[in-house]
This record gives C-alpha cells, structure tokens and sequence, in this order.
C-alpha cells in the first residue's frame, strides 16, 4: 500500500507562497457558499458541506473565515449564481489537462480558457477527450515530520482509505471520491493535520516534455489556470512538472 507519488509534490509546490494560499481561501470560500445555498448552513444536515468545511480546515482556512462565509450565504449577502464545469484539453506535446471551474459568468470563464490554451500550444477539447485518462479519488496530503507511518496507515485505513504512498517527506492517502471528507474529518478527529484534502483527478499514466519552450509555456498556462478566481483546480499528466519550478 505504499508507492512513490508525483501528485503530492506538484501540490505542494503549488501552493507553497501566501498569494497561492490566498487564492485557495478564496476558491474555497466559493465553493463554501455554494453548498450553503444548495443545503443549508448546518453541516450535520448538509453532507456536501461537512466535506468542503473538512477541505477547508485541511487547507488551513481559519474558522472565523469558514463561519462568516457561511452566514453571509445563508443571508443571501451575494445573489450571484455559480454553476459548476468542467474543461478538457490538451497542453503542448498532448499534455492532458482538466480543468474545474466554478463561474457566474459561463461565456468569460470559457473564454479565458480557451484563451490559455491557445496561447501556450494547447487546445481545448470536447468533454470526455482527456477525462478518460484520469481516475477521480480523494487525496490527503500530510508532512511525514513527527508523524508515525504504521501509525498513520492504521488510522486512514480504519477510517476508510484505499491507498497510501509516500514520497520527499509526504504521506499521501487516498480515499473513493465520495470518502475524502469523511476520512480527513476522521484523521482530523484524530489529531492529524494536513497540508491539503481534496477530490482529484489522477492520471493513469505520465508525459515527459523534454523542449525548454514547451517546459515553458506548460508551466505558464498553468500559472494562467491557478491565478483564475473562476478556476477551482487544474490537474494533468505531466510527469516533470516540478522541473519547472
């Protein structure tokens, strides 16, 4: 139940700077308020947002920040509709990329990604042209420092895990798509702190790119993607991404 992960390490690089984390406590919050509308403000009869609550303490959001959100939702403080959708294409050498967006403007939102698509030799595909290539699964990342790995795996298997897997000073579980609030809320009972949990996409194989310009421009249209508000997560199946950093 342990392997080597290329998953974690890209995530966390991702998010390792106060604006990449200001930016995730803003997407957060979005995706908070849009659960609070669909289900209510209480998360005991409101699963989906137990699960993104879990998300958001996994990703270090204060609470004061979680229950303002949640009032200011369940007043209505912002009539703004969001709808969910989701992007599929290809980045440069057919680099697979999803990407998750959460919008009140469906044509903006789509023509910015487009946009980045075009701009670094990708292309936009058809929905289901890319997804094919990725497994959905919950994953929770967590630094191996002062943490005890049997210890650990014991613990997310009993609280539902399928895999765990370390890699660079990173535990890593996953979970069925459907179980990774349930398993971090759990863990988190449990005294466990995380550097994320959240559903993703895993790609079932790699794709190496070996040109400079086109290290480059990937990298750049995955800047492009993360510093979208409208962008809630972009996943893809480039093996060296943190070649670039």
């Amino acid at each position: 139940m342990s392997g080597h992960s290329k998953w974690s390490t890209i995530k966390r690089k991702k998010e390792k700077t106060d604006n990449a984390r200001a930016k995730v406590f803003t997407k957060i919050g979005r995706e908070i308020a849009v659960v609070v509308r669909e289900g209510g403000p209480d998360p005991a009869s409101n699963s989906k947002l137990k699960e993104v609550i879990a998300k958001a303490k996994a990703n270090n959001v204060p609470n004061d920040n979680i229950e303002r959100i949640i009032k200011k939702a369940a007043g209505e403080g912002d009539d703004k509709k969001y709808e969910e959708i989701v992007y599929e294409g290809y980045g440069p050498k057919g680099i697979a990329v999803i990407v998750e967006a959460l919008t009140d403007n469906r044509n903006r939102t789509a023509g910015d990604v487009r946009h980045y698509f075009d701009k670094y030799g990708g292309n936009m595909g058809q929905s289901g042209s890319v997804s094919f290539m990725f497994t959905k699964q919950g994953v929770i990342v967590l630094e191996q420092e002062g943490i005890d790995e049997e210890k650990l795996m014991e613990d997310a298997l009993e609280a539902g895990a399928t895999d765990f897997l370390t890699d660079d000073g990173i535990y890593e579980i996953r979970t069925d798509q459907y179980d990774c609030g349930a398993v971090s809320s759990a863990l988190a009972d449990k005294g466990y702190t995380f550097l994320s949990a959240d559903v993703a996409y895993i790609p079932s194989n790699y794709v190496t790119l070996d040109n400079p310009d086109d290290i480059t421009a990937m990298a750049k249209m995955l800047e492009m993607f993360e510093d979208n508000d409208d962008i809630q997560g972009v996943w893809h199946n480039w093996e060296n991404a943190d070649d670039a950093e």
